[in-house]
């Protein structure tokens, strides 16, 4: 029932504005602190009254004590103080009244520790001490006073410290609420423009230099964020639907005349040409299911991977009738952190696109300098133009030249290469080869 009552008291706070939520909380740390400061004050009065009385009774003391060691009657002290002379068992030899004195209160006196009497009403405070009288006798010479208004004292000042812990907490709720009020008033004003940002626009940043214009920048810095993913998001929805578009209405038409001239000849070429536009489209799709798993930050776990023997795997997986393949790869091994998965994909896309391009020759190198390894496929093909060399690693980027769409090429290739190997700390780039074609390096961290 308790859990109940609290998860049902937890949603209704939560539900409560900041401000109230803070000036609450404020509010009531102030009166608790205050009641405490009351309750301890109050407690101090006493005391303070204790030593009061204790200055003011030291001086009859002492004068008391002067008259007895000179055989004199102890002078009686000013009016509501009285000093009294007792023998060592607590008889008066002054000629008074016994004082209301305990055995236990007279053996404290006797060794010089103030006694007060709070039983009484209102309490009495004693000061004494012993001394030697001319005669040799030992002398109990013991002052007292009344402490009136001990306890309305206290009582009236907790009272008192009491309204004024909550006229102090009233206050500081007050200053809490206006305080928190004009303190969140740009947050509200961020949160108005917000909400009526438009795209493409950011939030005014404001004048102070403090958490809440940190705050602005980091919210800009995420809108900006939000209109490129937007834009890239827009940008290759279009594009893939373009790309998809075209096979899958080759593959209709293509079925269609195949419905149409049931001419088993022709039903055959009309299969020869589905299957490539097939392929075609099943390549396209991969490409776009990695870019997407990707952007959403599933990568495959890394582990060593050796680049020599993953290019001779790469090389062995090209279909025959190609250009001739010449290598220059590492003697030894070539670690770097990475998924197999991605090697693979980085040389089978470089060394299709290059048997794509190429007349007659492909020539693929590995090597490994100082904490990088770097693969290079060149060919001898006619190359890529300097106004291209930073768009073909875009999305459906594609150069209207012997490398176009005719080459069966559908822009994902090199663009899958240079997502796969920046995420891995490394990078790609593309020259002109010796050869004639063009040269794509990439580099990799390697596995120390």
């Amino acid at each position: 029932m308790s859990g109940v009552l609290g998860r049902v008291v937890g949603r209704l706070w939560l539900r409560r504005s900041l401000r109230f939520r803070i000036t609450t909380v404020g509010t009531a740390v102030t009166l608790v602190v205050f009641l405490t400061l009351a309750l301890v004050t109050s407690r101090l009065i006493g005391p303070l009254l204790v030593t009061a009385a204790d200055e003011q009774l030291r001086p009859i003391l002492t004068a008391a004590l002067a008259d007895v060691r000179a055989g004199q009657p102890a002078d009686a002290g000013p009016v509501g103080m009285e000093a009294r002379v007792l023998d060592t068992a607590g008889v008066p030899v002054d000629g008074g009244d016994p004082p209301p004195l305990s055995p236990g209160e007279l053996r404290d006196l006797k060794a010089g520790t103030p006694v007060l009497r709070l039983s009484e009403d209102p309490p009495r405070r004693w000061l004494g001490t012993v001394v030697s009288a001319p005669d040799g006798s030992q002398r109990l010479v013991v002052v007292g006073t009344i402490l009136t208004g001990y306890w309305a004292a206290q009582h009236r000042a907790f009272d008192w410290l009491v309204v004024a812990a909550l006229i102090g907490s009233a206050a500081g709720g007050i200053a809490t609420w206006f305080s928190v009020r004009s303190a969140l008033r740009p947050v509200e004003r961020m949160r108005a423009a917000a909400a009526e940002l438009p795209a493409g626009r950011r939030l005014p940043l404001p004048s102070a230099h403090d958490e809440l214009r940190s705050l602005a920048a980091a919210l800009n810095a995420l809108l900006a964020r939000r209109d490129e993913a937007s834009a890239r998001l827009r940008r290759f929805t279009g594009d893939a639907a373009h790309e998809l578009r075209s096979p899958v209405a080759s593959i209709r038409v293509q079925a269609e005349v195949a419905v149409a001239n049931p001419d088993p000849e022709l039903s055959q070429e009309v299969l020869a040409d589905v299957v490539v536009e097939s392929e075609r489209l099943s390549t396209l799709v991969d490409g776009l299911l990695a870019l997407a798993r990707s952007d959403a930050g599933e990568w495959p776990a890394a582990m060593p991977v050796d680049v020599v023997a993953a290019a001779r795997a790469a090389i062995d997986r090209l279909p025959p009738g190609g250009p001739v393949v010449g290598t220059h790869l590492a003697p030894g091994a070539c670690w770097v952190e990475a998924a197999p998965a991605e090697v693979d994909l980085v040389l089978d896309n470089l060394l299709r696109n290059a048997a794509r391009h190429a007349r007659a020759r492909i020539t693929v190198t590995v090597l490994s300098r100082a904490h990088t390894v770097w693969l290079v496929v060149d060919d001898d093909g006619h190359g890529i133009a300097p106004e291209h060399r930073e768009k073909v690693f875009d999305r459906f980027y594609r150069v209207q030249d012997d490398r176009s769409r005719d080459s069966g090429g559908a822009g994902l290739g090199l663009a899958l290469v240079a997502e796969v190997v920046r995420r891995r700390g490394g990078a790609v780039k593309v020259t002109e080869s010796p050869e004639g074609g063009a040269r794509f390096q990439v580099r990799w961290r390697a596995l120390t």
